[in-house]
This record gives C-alpha cells, sequence and structure tokens, in this order.
C-alpha cells in the first residue's frame, strides 16, 4: 500500500527537478541574449554604407563587420557595365553615410550620380582609387584603366585598404576595429593569391588560355599565369559581332584549345555562337563551365562571397583545362 506514496514522491521530485532544470536553461538562456546583447550595435548605431557590386559589398562586410549596415544595389547577374540606377537607387545613395564603388568606369552610367552626391556632402570611396597607374591595364591611349580588378587579388587587397580608410576617417572611434577586420582580411587575400597561383600552375602551359564572352579576366590573366582571349572587350556596352567570333573561332580551332566558359552576368549567347564556330571547323571544344565575372554568387552561400566566388573560378577553369 505505500508503493503509490513513493511513486508520488518521486514523480512530485521530477517535477521539482524539471522545473528547476527549465529554470536554469531559461536563466542560462537569458544571459547568453544578455551577451549578445551588449556585444551586439544596434542598428540605430550603425554606418549605414551604399555599395554598387556586390563584389564591393562582400569587401565592405568584411572590413565593417557589424559595425555597418550594407545596402547594395547590385546582387548576383548584374552586368554594371550595362546598369542604370533607379529613383529609389538614388534615394539609397543620397541616405547613405558612406558610399562605396568600383571606379574605374565599371559603373559607367552611374558617374554622374557619384559627382552630385559627393557634392552634397555624403562620402564617396572608390575602392580602386590608391591603386597606381602602374599596377592596372590601360585600355587605350586616353587614360582608361581595365577596371576589373577584383580578379587579382593582391589589388583587391588594396582595394580593402580604402575601405577601412573610409570607414576610419567616418568614425575614428572604432578605427582600431577596423583595422583589425583589415589585417585579418589581407591575410585571407594573400592565402587565396597563393593557393590560386599554386592550383593555376597544374594546368600544361599550352592549355593556359582562358576564353571567356566579355574582357573581364586580364587581371586574372596577368596575375595567374592565363592567356585571355574574349569575344567582346571589356565592356558588354558593345554587341559583339560574326567576324569577331570568326576570328576568335579561327584561333582555337588552330591552337587545339580545350575549352570556353561562359559567365554569370552576360547572356551565354555568344559562347555558344562561338561553340557553333568552332565545330564547323571540325574542332571539338566544350564549355568549360560558367565563371562569375562581374558579379558573385547569392549571398548565404559560400560563392556569394568573394573568397568563394574567386576558388569557385579556379576550381572551374583549371577541371576544364587541366
Amino acid at each position: 500500500m505505500k508503493k503509490p506514496i513513493v511513486i508520488g514522491i518521486v514523480a512530485i521530485a521530477a517535477i521539482i527537478i524539471g522545473i528547476s532544470s527549465a529554470v536554469f536553461v531559461q536563466n542560462n538562456d537569458a544571459d547568453e541574449m544578455l551577451l549578445s546583447n551588449e556585444n551586439s550595435v544596434d542598428n540605430s548605431e550603425k554606418i549605414m554604407v551604399t555599395t554598387t557590386t556586390n563584389v564591393v559589398t562582400d569587401l565592405v562586410e568584411n572590413i565593417g563587420g557589424d559595425r555597418v549596415l550594407v545596402t547594395g544595389l547590385m546582387g548576383p547577374g548584374v552586368d554594371p557595365h550595362l546598369y542604370r540606377p533607379s529613383a529609389s537607387d538614388v534615394k539609397k545613395l543620397q541616405d547613405a553615410d558612406i558610399v562605396f564603388y568600383n571606379g574605374l568606369d565599371l559603373e559607367g552610367k552611374m558617374g554622374d550620380v557619384f559627382v552630385k552626391i559627393g557634392r552634397e556632402g555624403t562620402a564617396v570611396w572608390a575602392v580602386s582609387e590608391n591603386i597606381p597607374n602602374n599596377s592596372l591595364l590601360s585600355l587605350d591611349n586616353a587614360g582608361h584603366f581595365d577596371p576589373h580588378i577584383w580578379w587579382d587579388a593582391t589589388l583587391w587587397m588594396e582595394a580593402a585598404k580604402v575601405v577601412a580608410t573610409g570607414l576610419s576617417e567616418y568614425d575614428p572611434e572604432n578605427s582600431e576595429f577596423y583595422e583589425s577586420n583589415l589585417e585579418a582580411y589581407l591575410i585571407q587575400l594573400e592565402d587565396l593569391n597563393q593557393d590560386s597561383l599554386e592550383t593555376m600552375s597544374s594546368i600544361p602551359k599550352e592549355q593556359r588560355v582562358l576564353v571567356t564572352a566579355h574582357d573581364a579576366f586580364q587581371y586574372f590573366g596577368h596575375a595567374y599565369g592565363l592567356e585571355e582571349m574574349a569575344i567582346q572587350g571589356w565592356s558588354t556596352d558593345s554587341e559583339a559581332g560574326i567576324r569577331e567570333i570568326q576570328n576568335l573561332a579561327d584561333e582555337i580551332t588552330q591552337r587545339k584549345i580545350k575549352a570556353i566558359f561562359v559567365e554569370t552576368s552576360i547572356s551565354p549567347a555568344t559562347i555558344e555562337a562561338l561553340k557553333a564556330a568552332v565545330q564547323d571547323k571540325g574542332h571539338d571544344v566544350v564549355i568549360g563551365g560558367e565563371l562569375f565575372s562581374d558579379a558573385i554568387g547569392e549571398k548565404g552561400t559560400s560563392e556569394g562571397t568573394y573568397i568563394g566566388a574567386f576558388t569557385q573560378n579556379v576550381e572551374t577553369i583549371v577541371n576544364a583545362l587541366k
């Protein structure tokens, strides 16, 4: 007859222990949330930054960390050469504390907007502005340079320094924070550069030819030992002609180049036309994959970071040409 009493006591004890455990867990959770809140920066305290391409967006987020709130105008797959800012884009630029853009005429149709908002008092920084001319690839004799600097990791290191300077000038109280983030990111970029050099060297020399739709990879080829050829020039603002496709098809056929590549921000139509032209000449060329060129991938993915997209490009190229 005493068993029910014993069972009842055990049940009550279990309930008490359970309640105590729940309270303990809740208290721990509350403590963790409190610590998290103490270490976080309220949105109202963050620097409001507007960027152009998602390559620049990723750069600013790496240097600014949780002290910036970044609004990027261009997402994955967007061609900055052709991008025209909407009225809402202009407002996002005007409302920003700081604007970071690539420069070197990459955002060609936005140049006047940057000048205007700069005159209105917004801090405007081109991340390419401190790269010396002798490190840039010239496009003509009129002082124009190839803007695709991010495909050389050593030049992107210079761009990172500009972002750290811009944030530190606007927010000097947290300059050490930005400098610390910069130092950590520069180490990652140097590792990326060295790994890419080593990986690209595995391609046989005669096959180190990168054929793409437009001339976005001159810096990449120059830095990592590839000859770079394209149907269009550095900007997609001009049409690709039949003559350009046929001339490139002749060279690919004569040199027995194994693969050509499409780009995420450009229609694959011209590369597909090039492949057909090469096959008509009796050479079996393949489309070796898709490369990130004027934009990186979807946010939240590995390819949605500069380092991830760069690494993916290297792997795609090596797998197709090796």
